[in-house]
């Protein structure tokens, strides 16, 4: 099933479950895709459908420290919530041992000798983990594994 058959079947359910917070979400998701199908002239693929997805957690993560800072708890929870649901469409995430043994792979891949290389090994594994692991995550274990 495809993202937008899945969101729509979602959207429907959220409706006969009288799920505002679910529905309200499913919503915004689709609205962004949508906008974001329009911006590039042409239907997502999954790689696209994913930034997209990354775009919206990152929103509400941020929202979520937002609302903290303001001592906002009534929002932070409403915020939490919506995470959830977009993160039920996202792939399932690597594990701290997965993501080690990908970032050993990848340093191997472009020979990195030391931190000079830094880049060209994040440039190589972004791709293999994108919407599966935070990159300021893998950044740091890169810089401890070069060291």
């Amino acid at each position: 099933m495809s993202l937008s058959d899945e969101i729509m079947a979602d959207m429907k359910q959220a409706m006969e479950d009288r799920d505002k917070i679910k529905l309200n979400t499913v919503r915004m998701i689709k609205s962004a895709l949508m906008n974001e199908k329009i911006k590039l002239g042409h239907d997502l693929n999954a790689d696209e459908e994913l930034t997209v997805l990354n775009r919206e957690k990152k929103q509400r993560e941020e929202s979520i420290e937002e609302f903290a800072k303001g001592k906002r708890d009534d929002l932070v929870d409403a915020t939490k919530k919506e995470l959830t649901v977009v993160e039920s469409y996202m792939p399932k995430p690597l594990s701290k041992d997965e993501l080690n043994k990908i970032v050993a792979e990848t340093i191997q891949e472009v020979d990195a000798k030391g931190k000079s290389d830094f880049g060209k090994v994040m440039k190589a594994l972004m791709p293999k983990i994108k919407g599966r692991a935070d990159g300021k995550e893998a950044s740091a274990l890169v810089r401890n594994q070069l060291n």
